[in-house]
């Protein structure tokens, strides 16, 4: 591989962590009601779990409910227990043809373990950007010990390469910091 070919791998693969960092985060419930709050509920439907988005309509007619019309009024029960057995604490009640999930109200002690939660995620993605910095490092270490590459090429490299870690750092901070104000907001 060449130097470019690496840098561009390392740009690739580090876009995709911060995009899995955004759509982990946008699960995350802030209290105001998002379509993308259900995003990865899951619902068995003719016999394989499927995505929600896939077997209904999602809508937001009021800022703290959620409704959902199902294609099939036979999957009525199933959407409800996927949004039961997901892990975001909605209640979901039927009346035979659409699905409402109001949102509760946040209260303090629960924003608070958002935050964390927004924290621990965005440590993650942090994690998964060292790890793509660290992978990239040692391939050029390689070129460099084949003699594809001088050391002046490998420091220069190790530099680029930290600064753009550097760089997708600090973006994985400001999204965080952003989500944190969001779940905070009353």
């Amino acid at each position: 591989m060449t130097d470019s070919a690496l840098l561009q791998s390392l740009d690739q693969r580090m876009g995709k962590a911060i995009l899995a960092l955004k759509e982990d985060l946008a699960a995350v419930r802030t209290g105001r009601a998002s379509s993308t709050l259900l995003d990865r509920v899951m619902v068995n439907a003719y016999g394989s779990d499927t995505p929600l988005n896939q077997v209904a309509t999602v809508n937001v007619p009021e800022p703290r409910m959620i409704s959902i019309q199902p294609w099939d009024k036979k999957l009525i029960k199933a959407i409800e227990k996927g949004i039961l057995e997901s892990d975001l604490g909605l209640n979901p009640s039927n009346d035979g043809v659409v699905i409402r999930v109001p949102l509760p109200e946040l209260n303090e002690e629960r924003r608070k373990e958002l935050v964390k939660q927004v924290q621990k995620t965005g440590e993650q993605a942090k994690v998964a950007l060292r790890n793509v910095r660290r992978e990239i490092m040692d391939q050029f270490k390689k070129m460099e010990k084949n003699k594809e590459i001088s050391q002046d090429d490998l420091r220069q490299m190790e530099k680029v390469v930290q600064e753009r870690t550097d760089h997708r750092v600090k973006e994985v901070d400001e999204i965080v910091a952003h989500k944190e104000a969001d779940v905070m907001r009353v």
